[in-house]
């Protein structure tokens, strides 16, 4: 009895089963129309019965694709797997998805030390392109993708703080506009900004530039909560809350740059015996699941990561085409500002 390993059967045993010639098979089994329906079913049986798989990876590689696509999450240093932004991990779930509806498999790395950082995948052969989806506050992560910027590179970002990369965005303007109408039709008379500007974070700042543009659309001036450097975002948010509070300004209403700033908010007023919604409306960005069972729970504006994700993957196969698309925002109403 042979106890050594089966061989794994060839496509010239699937030809000689199938009676017909090897190229046959190969050009059966790659979907080519100049084979007859009829031979391309016998063949397939054939393969079946064997138990014969074409080696894709090889088919593609003949093909010119790797028939991957690497995606690397940027994290902040120290960060654990529970700290990173949910949202970056909804939107890396929708490439995957997104690449593997065009045929694509993924290749996922988190980096966060300078040791890590890497991103030649397409040079080395790996992958066909790479989407980079980063927080902003690991500056060294984004030099450094910056750096290896070069013409033939298929590469697209998601949180870059750089213009001149090829991003997709959300629409942070329209939703700056579109926190301002909410909460304005609410009934609240004096909406402010809470957030850092002139920060590497593009997407804050053009969040508020949406929101100055909807108060002086309706005849407010802008006001602004500005928020400082924090262990994490809810403490940034819970600081800026709680400086607010001590202004006394007549402030009835914050848009929180993201929502776990909004969290933090809601925990300052909650602490201050400022009732959500009745005394102060708070709202955020990114629909983080948090917010959905917060007390009350958060209303906030978001892209569909589904979308965003959609929007990655054609990116960065639009083979000349520039990137830099933006992804509508919708909002999600809550009990938050709910008056």
């Amino acid at each position: 009895m042979n106890g050594g390993p089966k061989r794994r059967p060839t496509s010239f045993d699937v030809a000689e089963r199938a009676g017909v010639s090897q190229p046959t098979v190969s050009r059966a089994l790659s979907g080519s129309p100049a084979i007859a329906e009829a031979t391309r079913r016998k063949v397939i049986e054939a393969a079946e019965a064997l138990g014969y798989f074409v080696d894709e990876r090889a088919a593609r590689l003949r093909r010119g694709s790797t028939g991957t696509l690497a995606v690397v999450v940027i994290c902040r240093e120290g960060d654990s797997a529970s700290s990173i932004n949910p949202f970056a991990y909804a939107l890396l779930g929708s490439v995957c998805v997104a690449a593997s509806q065009k045929g694509f498999e993924t290749l996922v790395s988190f980096q966060a030390r300078a040791d890590d950082f890497f991103g030649h995948y397409q040079e080395q052969g790996r992958a066909d392109g790479l989407v980079v989806i980063g927080t902003t506050t690991n500056a060294a992560a984004w030099e450094h993708f910056r750096g290896i910027e070069g013409e033939d590179r298929r590469v697209v970002y998601w949180g870059s703080p750089f213009d001149e990369l090829d991003w997709v965005r959300s629409d942070n303007r329209a939703a700056g506009r579109l926190a301002v109408e909410h909460l304005l039709a609410a009934g609240y008379k004096r909406p402010c900004f809470l957030g850092a500007l002139n920060t590497p974070q593009v997407q804050f700042t053009e969040r508020y530039e949406g929101y100055a543009e909807g108060m002086r659309a309706a005849g407010l001036e802008p006001c602004l909560a500005p928020t400082v450097n924090a262990a994490t975002r809810e403490e940034e948010g819970r600081r800026a809350a709680r400086r607010l509070i001590e202004r006394g300004e007549d402030v009835d209403a914050v848009f929180a740059a993201c929502d776990a700033m909004a969290l933090g908010a809601l925990e300052a007023f909650a602490a201050a015996d400022l009732a959500v919604p009745g005394d102060m409306g708070v709202m955020g960005f990114d629909d983080l699941v948090a917010g959905r069972f917060s007390r009350p729970p958060l209303t906030t504006i978001a892209p569909d990561p589904a979308e965003a994700g959609a929007a990655l993957v054609e990116a960065v196969l639009d083979d000349g085409e520039a990137a830099r698309r933006r992804v509508p925002v919708k909002l999600i109403g809550r009990g938050s500002t709910a008056k």
